[in-house]
């Protein structure tokens, strides 16, 4: 750690080494000492900040600053793609301004040349490694025996002697390496191991390459990315990597063992931090499909063992509640019938508010037995034994494929389901589909990218139009996952355009009073313009009626017309967005439809130059994609778009109303009035955050302009009058809140010809309003 508390008077700040361009913005100066000084206190750090503040540099520059002081490791991260390609390019200019070790680090799934899963790759590795160990124990004794030949030639009686027990050893080794004929290896990873891989790893931190790029220069060696790439990471500077490689405790472990850092040696980034809550959330969910249960049954049969008749019990009995109990649930007069169910899975109603699910009140009701515990205990056992079984038959040759033990998943997810599916926190689903040929089942564990380390994981599979179940473990509050992943860091700097509440993020995650910074739009003001239109309040009940339905399509039009080039325009859902598409009857309409690749479709849609796209706001095209110039002129944010308010989201609300308490909230500047904290947390904070997200989504630089439209009355300021709890504009940060200037529909036409005109953006005519 630095010894002083900064830099001599007249000097300019270490941490600046790691800043490649000339000179930061005063803000971001500021920021960066802000957050050098948190790190040199362990602090976490929260830190909002509008497009165009220079977010990752001020983060990663005082990061790097004091890692290199005190030997740790930086490692940022992202769930969006657009950013990890970003940061690996921030990551080499850096590299090109000062000595910096960088990696970018994806998962097996993606860079996999042979595309096994990942307990295969696993068995593959050892034996692979067992086989040039071997390999190497041949080529020893060999060297040993013609040694010793020489000088039994020469003369010495105890050569001779000690070069009979070496051909021994010889010839066992021999024997060995005969053996792996039968055994599957992996040609790539036995390249890494007996080739020459300095070629490589000068190449490698000669810049900062890309995973693609390590796939390609692998592939053409005949070696395993993946697998150099693990290698490699160790000592680094700089790793930039997806948020399962955090988040994910089994993935994590092993990645910091990767790394060769403690988890009190690493410095975590994490960009666009507003998303932890729900990433957390979907690493932490289990899921058993009726699929896996029945895989396992099957898998026992066969089995001889005096445990079998333990596991058999305790898990057909749970089979058979799962299908009571959505069977019941489907039935029920406030379900759906079993001919509506569709391929995706649909949740049904078994929590109850007394006592436990319906689904283990079927089980312990239909259980017979000496008792579930010490049954269930054996089932484990047994399937840890079968899965040390399969691991041994494949690495020995016997089978061609690594087996998946289902009894282990099957009979470790039921454990954890009786023991936590009344936890507080933990919502027990039951969910169902109708499964239309063969697809997969489930992997039971956790989310990211699959059930092992290296981000693979496996299904069991199902065929025929039957409905079927899943039973899940549906964590409601991150903090169970993330407060441990803080608290075991060094520090954290969680960086988003939209963190703010702070003390929202600060409880949701289970930060331990962290430092705080925020800066607004650095931008011109005059540049851009913020408009609430107090068109109809855009209640669900409302969006069939007519008047309605004509106003937004009157609105979309005028925007659209104005624009002097392409418009965005967000839905709280896909359906209304494909409605108001088929409405609109101005410019070139593109619609965000499932089968699209997002990508394609905002290349088409930037190519435009009078374009208007339909999409949700709760889509991929919301946030962390740019829409520079007059790719995206003008956004319209139309209605308040909160989620869909199911059951899962009410168990949300219930579990953060007994968490957590609304009080004075530095993002309204007052008490949170006639709500509660289940609403707020977990309702209106992330439906503003996304809001803010795609208003963000235009005025990209500083030549950049462009009109932000919020259409729905409960945006502008007569709402937190007239509609109390309804309005939203009061839960926008207090600088948003001043720019946003309230319009009637008919309006905003003007307004934005006026603004457009002053921004000499169109070219020849303007439009008529």
């Amino acid at each position: 750690m630095s010894e002083t508390s900064g830099p001599p008077a007249g000097s300019s700040p270490s941490y600046l080494r790691f800043f490649p361009y000339d000179e930061p913005y005063d803000h971001q100066r500021e920021a960066m000492g802000t957050i050098h000084e948190a790190l040199e206190a362990g602090t976490d750090v929260l830190f909002e900040g509008a497009t165009g503040t220079g977010k990752t540099l001020a983060a990663l520059a005082p990061a790097l600053e004091h890692a290199r002081e005190t030997d740790k490791t930086v490692v940022i991260t992202t769930n969006v793609h657009q950013q990890t390609r970003q940061f690996r390019r921030e990551a080499s200019a850096i590299a090109d301004a000062t000595d910096l070790r960088a990696v970018v680090f994806r998962g097996k799934a993606s860079m996999c040349h042979i595309d096994v899963g990942y307990q295969e790759c696993q068995a593959l590795r050892d034996t692979t490694r067992e086989l040039v160990e071997t390999e190497r124990d041949q080529a020893e004794l060999e060297r040993k025996q013609r040694e010793l030949l020489e000088e039994s030639q020469a003369g010495d009686s105890e050569a001779g002697e000690a070069r009979g027990a070496v051909m021994d050893e010889l010839e066992a080794v021999e024997e060995e390496l005969a053996d792996f004929g039968d055994r599957a290896t992996c040609d790539h990873y036995y390249q890494n191991l007996t080739a020459d891989t300095d070629d490589f790893f000068a190449w490698l931190y000669d810049d900062v390459r890309t995973p693609d790029e390590i796939y390609e220069y692998a592939e053409g060696a005949g070696m395993c990315g993946y697998e150099l790439l693990k290698e490699g990471v160790e000592g680094v500077d700089l790793v930039v990597c997806n948020y399962h490689h955090l988040l994910d405790p089994v993935i994590r472990e092993q990645f910091f063992r990767w790394l060769g850092r403690d988890p009190e040696d690493v410095i975590a980034v994490f960009d666009e931090a507003h998303n932890v809550e729900d990433a957390a959330r979907e690493h932490a969910r289990r899921t058993l499909t009726e699929t896996t249960l029945e895989e396992a049954l099957d898998e026992l049969t066969g089995v001889e063992d005096p445990r079998r008749e333990a596991a058999e019990n305790v898990l057909s009995t749970f089979r058979d509640a799962l299908a009571t109990a959505y069977g019941e649930a489907l039935s029920g007069p406030e379900s759906p019938a079993e001919r509506t169910v569709g391929e995706d899975w649909e949740d049904l109603a078994v929590d109850n508010e007394e006592g436990r699910d319906e689904l283990t009140l079927a089980f312990l009701r239909a259980y017979t037995g000496p008792g579930v515990e010490g049954e269930l205990d054996r089932a484990v056992e047994l399937g840890r034994e079968l899965d040390e079984r399969y691991e041994d038959a494949y690495r020995s040759g016997e089978t061609s494929v690594r087996k998946e033990c289902q009894t282990l998943q099957a009979a470790r997810f039921l454990a954890a389901w009786l023991e936590e599916g009344d936890a507080a926190g933990t919502y027990p689903v039951v969910s169902v589909r109708r499964e239309q040929g063969s697809r997969g089942g489930d992997a039971a564990g956790t989310g990211g990218d699959g059930g092992g380390p290296d981000g693979a994981g496996s299904e069991g599979g199902r065929s025929g139009g039957e409905v079927y179940g899943r039973a899940e473990l549906y964590t409601c509050i991150p903090e169970e996952v993330t407060s441990s992943l803080f608290g075991s860091l060094h520090a954290s700097v969680l960086m988003s355009a939209t963190l703010r509440p702070f003390a929202v993020t600060e409880d949701v995650l289970g930060l331990e009073s962290p430092e705080t910074l925020a800066y607004g739009p650095q931008f011109p003001e005059g540049r851009r313009r913020t408009y609430a239109v107090d068109g109809p309040a855009l209640f669900a009940s409302r969006r069939d009626d007519r008047r309605v339905q004509e106003t937004v399509t009157e609105v979309l039009e005028d925007a659209a017309r104005m624009t002097p080039g392409n418009t965005l325009a967000f839905f709280p859902s896909y359906a209304e967005a494909a409605r108001y598409h088929e409405r609109v009857s101005v410019g070139t309409r593109y619609l965000d439809e499932a089968g699209t690749p997002a990508r394609e479709l905002r290349e088409r849609f930037a190519g435009d130059d009078d374009g208007v796209l339909f999409t949700s706001l709760w889509g991929t095209l919301g946030e962390g994609v740019s829409f520079d110039g007059d790719d995206a002129r003008t956004v319209v944010v139309v209605g308040v778009p909160y989620p869909h308010l199911d059951e899962r989201m009410e168990a949300v609300q219930e579990a953060y109303d007994g968490a957590f308490e609304v009080g004075e909230d530095e993002a309204v500047g007052a008490t949170v009035a006639g709500e509660d904290a289940g609403w707020h947390y977990a309702v209106e904070v992330p439906t503003v955050r996304k809001t803010r997200q795609a208003l963000g989504r235009v005025v990209r630089s500083p030549e950049d302009f462009g009109v932000r439209v919020l259409l729905d009355a409960r945006y502008t300021e007569r709402a937190e009058v007239e509609m109390g709890e309804y309005a939203v504009r009061g839960a926008f940060p207090p600088e948003e809140r001043a720019e946003m200037v309230d319009l009637d529909p008919g309006k905003l036409k003007f307004a934005m010809l006026n603004f457009y005109q002053d921004m000499d953006g169109y070219e020849g005519d303007p439009p008529a309003p």
